[in-house]
């Protein structure tokens, strides 16, 4: 089961779009299936045949009309029958204008092929029905002539639509032509022969071929003419719910008051001619084109039955004329409805031309505010006509804002809009263009909407007519200001580039593969002592290349450049024009696309080479210098271990001296105290023995030999240290504050050597108190810090006025000092991996700090 559509005849179905690939041999329509299934038959495909057969069947069935819309067909048609009685004037012929015609091309015109069938059938139910009511004929010949009706239909549509093409709308000359000539001129021929023929075989009404024929034809092609316009109209404005302006409708009123006026004086004989009516009709035709013309000549031929029912007709009249009258006003009504469907025909192409024209206006004025360019158009005189979107946008006003009382516009525009630095120059140019007409073009910057100046080219050119006057300006301004920038930004490059090779700091040359020099700046041929001349006369770099260096340029670098493109800088000579060796650095680069020719970069290395051998020569120097120091550093050397000798062994030797006294008196005494004196011996051995011990301990430092080390209690070594100084801290009223953290960690050390430290510090620390009144604190504070163990010794004495030099050798603040206790303290310190500094303290008083490692381990 399908399902009918809503329009005339067309429907959606399956069987459709299978022959989809038969709908080729008619244009506008489907095609014919007939060639296909022919040659199919030809080729003995009988069941392929079969097949078609059956889809073209099944297309008829698919595209079946609503039952509706055929019987409005059919009631139109016994209503066109009724009226063609009406007009059938002429006594004993039964011929008249005859509208199912048209109804029946507009319709198969208007519908799909597939659907003529139904239509055709309804005709003909609707034909027999008429006949039975008002023309009784026999049916067979009634049947017969609605045979030539059909075919008349069929013909006509067939045409029409193959000048046309599908939809055929009445929109165009070439489709009214095509409907009056094919559907209203041919396609009547072949229903007035049918007829007549049939008429003359009956005998229907005496009637013979040739007096019937004309008037067939003639009622044929009238009915064609005025009722297929009507019909196409109301097929195709058939859901059209366009309503008319209270204008229109107004015109269409009065418009219809004096047609109707003059038709029924013109047809009622008030009138010279039937033909009056024709301008209201033209006027129909020209304003509201095919709809006010069919409904006009529908009208006409409404008008026309009253009048011939009524015999007030002009076209009614004696019966011996009947005829030559009956012809007349089949000839008004054709050439009424021939000269009103033309007019409309011509006046809608016309109206279709205008929209067309006003499209391409619009289309045009949107390409022209949308292109993305600033578009003015300018008056002969100069003065700006029009701006697009795009320049009203950038300028933030339109032509209506330049109307100044006083000033052109032109002026107003310039003095708004261009840079005042640009003015003067835009006006003369633009001012010449003007006078002479030639183009327009230079560069300027335009004030933008939000008041931001921007570079723009502007270009004006003339339109002129045909005999050569200036008509129009048109004018473009396209926004250069990123393109400005950009060329300033290369100028200034080109100008650094410029600046580079005018320099007289490199060389520069533009060169050829096969060794010729095209070009070269005057810091190049300066430096190889060439000038212009001979650059022009010819250069080579293989005549400029000294013999060891042309097989590394024959070879080596063109080879790099063949393959890379560039060659690393490297180092060469080159032969100057009197003979001499310049040494230069040289690296080069072809062009980018161009693989036969670059640019090279020199640089003189001659100043580079003559400090060179400066630095050299000046290098020998010092090493010579160095060797002196050597020498004299070895006998500072010497010096620096009998003074250290001195300053140790000075100590333990005064002590020996002091106690061999001591013992001497004790001795003398009377009596003598032998138990002092033998304390006195031993301690004057023990000084003697420290002494030894001191001399070796100095030259095994100097030696840098490791001596002999242990693990040792860093507290005993003190406790050592302190018996030591004791004597001598009493005698110069000095306090030894002692605080030793418990639990320090056995190190790897030198006892004399760690405990003549001790006591040269401790020493230094009582003689810096010497000009100290009050209390003299000597403090000693040992602690484990991280991985070190670390030693203070702070005193309350003036503090240290140089502490950075107080470790150099010699250098002392005492004044019958040697400056070598504390450079000897820190050798000692630092070859047990230690170090030794000082610090001053706040507000007097100095603190001299060393570190020993705790990971030191003696040695096996």
């Amino acid at each position: 089961m399908t399902t009918a559509s809503n329009s005339l005849g067309e429907t959606d179905s399956v069987a459709t779009r299978a022959l989809h690939d038969l709908e080729r041999s008619d244009p506008g329509l489907q095609a014919d299936p007939r060639p296909l299934v022919s040659g199919e038959l030809s080729s003995g495909h009988e069941n392929k045949t079969t097949e078609l057969e059956r889809s073209w069947w099944s297309c008829v069935w698919s595209h079946r009309p609503k039952l509706l819309y055929l019987g409005l067909f059919a009631a139109a048609y016994v209503l066109g029958a009724g009226v063609a009685q009406a007009l059938a004037i002429v006594p004993g012929t039964g011929i008249s204008i005859w509208p199912p015609s048209g109804l029946c091309i507009a319709t198969l015109v208007y519908t799909s092929r597939y659907s003529w069938p139904w239509w055709l059938v309804a005709g003909c139910l609707a034909e027999m029905f008429s006949n039975s009511l008002w023309f009784f004929s026999p049916l067979p010949a009634a049947f017969l002539i609605y045979t030539g009706n059909a075919l008349e239909a069929v013909v006509g549509a067939w045409l029409v639509n193959w000048a046309c093409g599908r939809p055929v709308r009445l929109e165009t000359l070439r489709e009214v032509l095509a409907l009056v000539v094919l559907g209203a001129g041919i396609a009547p021929v072949v229903s007035a022969t049918v007829g007549s023929a049939t008429l003359a075989w009956f005998g229907i009404k005496s009637q013979t071929f040739a007096a019937a024929w004309p008037l067939f034809w003639l009622g044929d092609a009238t009915g064609v003419l005025i009722v297929a316009p009507l019909a196409l109209v109301l097929f195709q404005n058939w859901g059209d719910r366009t309503q008319l302006s209270a204008t229109r409708w107004i015109e269409a009123s009065i418009l219809g008051v004096i047609f109707l006026g003059v038709a029924a004086l013109s047809l009622s004989g008030h009138l010279a001619s039937a033909y009056v009516v024709l301008p209201p009709l033209l006027w129909a035709a020209v304003r509201f084109e095919f709809k006010g013309a069919a409904v006009a000549l529908t009208l006409l031929a409404l008008i026309t039955v009253v009048f011939t029912i009524s015999g007030a007709s002009q076209f009614v009249g004696d019966p011996e004329f009947q005829r030559q009258l009956q012809y007349a006003l089949q000839l008004f009504l054709a050439i009424s409805a021939f000269s009103v469907l033309i007019v409309a025909a011509i006046s809608r192409q016309h109206q279709q031309a205008l929209l067309t024209l006003g499209q391409s206006e619009r289309e045009l004025r949107e390409l022209v505010d949308v292109v993305p360019v600033a578009i003015a158009r300018l008056a002969p005189d100069g003065n700006p006509m029009f701006f697009n979107k795009r320049l009203i946008d950038f300028l933030g006003l339109d032509i209506t804002d330049l109307e100044e009382p006083g000033r052109s516009r032109l002026a107003a525009a310039v003095a708004t809009a261009v840079h005042p630095d640009d003015t003067a120059g835009y006006k003369e140019a633009l001012n010449h263009s003007l006078l002479t007409g030639e183009p327009f073009s230079r560069r300027y910057r335009l004030r933008r909407a939000d008041s931001v100046y921007r570079w723009v080219e502007g270009r004006i050119e003339p339109l002129r007519g045909q005999d050569g006057a200036i008509l129009q300006w048109y004018g473009v301004s396209l926004d250069i200001d990123d393109q400005m920038r950009l060329y300033s930004d290369i100028q200034e490059r080109e100008s650094k580039i410029r600046r580079l090779v005018e320099s007289d700091i490199i060389g520069i040359v533009i060169w050829d593969l096969d060794g010729r020099l095209i070009d070269a700046n005057d810091a190049f041929l300066r430096m190889i002592q060439y000038d212009r001349q001979d650059l022009h006369a010819g250069l080579r770099w293989f005549d400029m290349t000294p013999p060891e260096w042309q097989e590394a340029h024959t070879h080596e670098e063109a080879e790099e450049l063949k393959t890379t493109g560039k060659m690393q800088p490297r180092e060469k000579e080159y032969f100057r024009k009197d003979g001499s060796r310049v040494p230069v650095l040289i690296g080069a680069a072809c062009f980018e696309g161009e693989s036969r020719q670059g640019v090279a970069y020199i640089l003189d290395l001659t100043e580079r080479k003559r400090a060179e051998a400066a630095q050299l020569r000046a290098e020998a120097a010092l090493r010579q210098a160095f060797d002196g120091l050597a020498k004299a550093a070895q006998a500072a050397s010497l010096a620096e271990l009998s003074a250290s000798i001195a300053h140790e062994v000075n100590q333990p030797l005064a002590a020996v001296m002091a106690n061999s006294h001591a013992c001497q008196r004790w001795l003398t005494a009377e009596p003598p105290n032998l138990e002092r004196a033998q304390k006195t011996a031993e301690r004057t051995i023990s000084y003697a023995k420290s002494a030894a011990d001191v001399v070796s301990r100095i030259r095994a430092l100097f030696k840098q030999s490791v001596g002999t080390r242990s693990s040792t209690a860093l507290s005993g070594v003190i406790a050592e240290a302190l018996k030591l100084v004791a004597d001598e801290a009493a005698r110069r009223r000095v306090r030894l504050d002692i605080d030793i953290e418990r639990d320090l960690p056995p190190i790897a050390l030198d006892r004399i050597q760690i405990q003549q430290v001790l006591v040269n510090l401790i020493r230094n620390g009582m003689d810096a108190m010497t000009p100290v009144m009050g209390d003299r604190v000597l403090l000693m504070r040992v602690r484990s810090v991280d991985a070190v163990i670390q030693t203070e010794i702070s005193d309350c004495g003036p503090g240290i006025e140089f502490p950075d030099r107080i470790f150099e050798p010699f250098f002392t603040t005492k004044e019958d000092g040697m400056g070598m206790g504390l450079a000897i303290c820190r050798s000692i310190i630092e070859s047990h991996g230690g170090r030794l500094w000082a610090e001053k303290n706040e507000p007097n008083g100095a603190t001299f700090v060393f570190t020993l490692p705790v990971e030191a381990t003696a040695p096996q």
